[in-house]
């Protein structure tokens, strides 16, 4: 049997391994940023990012804080499946960034008068990357015990989506051809969905 320090130790590293994979994901989105500035790209609700950022430092700063000041100790009937729910989450979130390919930013930046993206899993929802984002941060904690840390931060994250969905339609309404999409979900997939 694995000691409960042990079961902590591993969890810190998998939020670490997370974090250290938020700030590569930074880099990319840098690097994306100025490209589509140069192309002329426009950024909206700007105004959301500190909110963005906080939220996302808190998330992985108090799941671990939660499991070692608490001692939390996983269970492994819920700690399995929330692992193979993050996984998704990854999964969606890759899939998204891989589709939207250079236009995959933290920012909202709008390209005026570029197609809306609206192939690979585009397709199924308008927002996949938002979609991962929310399983991740509901699954992730749980893998630790860190069942507070899951329920704030996938209420205010919840809260969070709301306003940059908004923002982030508006944006993509006004610049490109987003009516497009009218027809797919903004974040649950139908299903049995009629052509």
């Amino acid at each position: 049997m694995v000691s409960p320090i042990a079961l902590r130790v591993v969890f810190t590293a998998l939020v670490l391994l997370v974090a250290a994979q938020r700030l590569s994901e930074l880099v990319r989105s840098r690097e994306n940023e100025r490209k589509l500035l140069a192309l002329g790209a426009r950024e909206h609700a700007p105004e959301q990012m500190p909110a963005m950022r906080a939220l996302h430092t808190a998330w992985l700063v108090g799941m671990i804080v939660e499991v070692w000041a608490f001692s939390r100790v996983p269970s492994f009937w819920i700690a399995i499946p929330a692992l193979a729910v993050f996984g998704v989450g990854q999964a969606l979130r890759a899939t998204a960034m891989r589709t939207l390919g250079d236009r995959w930013n933290v920012k909202i930046l709008t390209l005026p008068g570029a197609p809306a993206v609206q192939g690979g899993v585009f397709g199924i929802v308008r927002h996949p990357n938002y979609l991962g984002v929310a399983l991740e941060i509901a699954a992730l904690p749980l893998v630790g015990g860190a069942f507070g840390t899951a329920l704030l931060g996938s209420a205010l994250n919840a809260a969070f989506l709301v306003a940059r969905i908004r923002a982030e339609e508006a944006a993509l309404r006004h610049d490109n051809d987003y009516e497009r999409l009218d027809d797919r979900p903004q974040l649950v997939p139908r299903l049995g969905r009629r052509p």
